[in-house]
């Protein structure tokens, strides 16, 4: 047991879970300002709901003895048997630092989904979608990419912070759901401007500010990996920064606060599957292009194609992810981290991006498969979507009653 490594998991836990806050201002700002607090709710309210959740059975599905590689089992129920003593994910730190650890990652990524179906879904049916979601999705990727005996995990994948488990998984729930709810009302006649610009670039902090635990964490030790990731972590923000502010100079002749925010953040995205495998040299290319690929599938697919991803929680979390899950595949290299199996292609295998490319189409498969039963559980209940009255009100006052400015008298909608 190290005091050290059970410090240092803990308050990059905590790190963690400040980003779910990050995410709630960077989704309010982004949104209209009718819907500004239902936004921030939509991430707000699952620190309660999947915190319940995973004390109750979450934990022991996710990570409890394996069941065919895809799902744990039931031996952490009420977190049974986690306790003060190291357990067999970390020889250094209480099993319970890690759940506790592991449990961010299980708030935070419900939570990337909701940017999708901003403005236009009922509070309710949203609530129940995202508690079905967890429990079909999240817990039996979050088992086969990382838990003891999970399937991808076994085929030679990698997934250092969770680039298959928390935004490739959540991107294509996003982009499955927004498509089977429909595009919000005035999608093609109006703009949708973003109301808060400071609230962004808040949001933008704070997630920043957390997902260097988030990443560095990921090594379970305060050791010279953390420090790698770290250092990755930030390097591949950066480059992003620095691209997507690029890409808004050439289109528009000028960069934009929003666009230097979003940027940092799919810099971020890109990185976090091999932070804690690829060089650093790496890191920088990787932040470098994911840019201006998110740039373009927001900017031009999702106009082509006619999606309302509306806050591109799709063009970013899993675009980005699937880019960035890609790139470990290439980049990867026993120099950094002795425990793969094979180096990435770049280095001259070919098992580990092959492997890479399994993991990320299985991943796809089962967020698609998933959100739709999901969906057609939820429909049996209510209707996903608000009535057009609602949704030309806004969702804050009808769907909680309440205004976030009450006295503003700005000219925005």
């Amino acid at each position: 047991m190290s005091a050290s490594d059970t410090g240092f998991v803990l308050l990059c836990a905590a790190f963690v879970l400040f980003m779910t806050p990050g995410l709630a201002f960077f989704y309010g700002g982004l949104g209209r300002r009718k819907n500004v607090a239902n936004n921030i709710l939509s991430s707000f309210f699952l620190i309660g709901i999947a915190t319940v959740m995973w004390f109750a059975f979450g934990f022991s599905l996710a990570f409890g003895s394996d069941h065919a590689g895809i799902i744990g089992g039931f031996d952490h129920l009420m977190m049974q048997g986690v306790g003060m003593d190291p357990g067999h994910y970390a020889s250094t730190i209480p099993f319970s630092a890690f759940a506790m650890f592991q449990m961010m990652f299980a708030i935070i990524t419900p939570a990337l989904i909701t940017g999708a179906v901003a403005g236009r879904m009922r509070f309710g049916s949203l609530a129940l979608f995202v508690v079905l979601w967890t429990l079909v999705v999240y817990y039996p990727i979050a088992h086969m990419v990382w838990g003891n005996g999970g399937w991808l995990a076994s085929i030679g994948s990698i997934d250092f912070a969770g680039g298959n488990v928390v935004h490739i998984s959540s991107g294509a729930s996003a982009l499955v759901l927004c498509m089977v709810l429909g595009r919000r009302m005035g999608y093609d006649q109006g703009g949708y401007r973003v109301h808060n610009i400071p609230m962004v670039a808040i949001g933008a902090a704070l997630l920043l500010f957390g997902w260097l635990g988030f990443n560095s964490g990921s090594a379970l030790a305060a050791d010279g990996l953390a420090a790698h990731a770290f250092a990755a972590s930030i390097v591949s923000a950066a480059a992003a920064e620095c691209t997507w502010m690029l890409m808004d100079v050439a289109n528009d002749g000028r960069p934009t606060l929003v666009g230097a925010c979003t940027g940092l953040v799919i810099g971020l995205v890109a990185i976090t599957p091999g932070c804690g495998f690829v060089p650093l040299w790496a890191a920088l290319l990787i932040g470098a292009a994911a840019s201006p690929i998110c740039y373009l599938c927001v900017s031009r697919l999702k106009p082509r194609l006619g999606y309302d991803d509306a806050l591109d929680a799709f063009g970013c979390h899993g675009v980005g992810g699937i880019f960035g899950g890609l790139c470990t595949g290439l980049f990867a290299t026993k120099e950094v981290n002795p425990a793969i199996q094979w180096n990435g292609l770049v280095f001259g295998d070919t098992q580990l991006f092959v492997a890479q490319v399994i993991s990320i189409v299985v991943t796809i498969a089962l967020a698609v498969l998933g959100t739709l039963v999901c969906i057609f559980v939820v429909r049996l209940v209510g209707d996903l979507r608000v009535s057009e009255r609602e949704e030309r009100l806004g969702l804050d006052l009808t769907q909680h009653g309440e205004r976030a400015y009450p006295s503003f008298n700005g000219l925005d909608d």
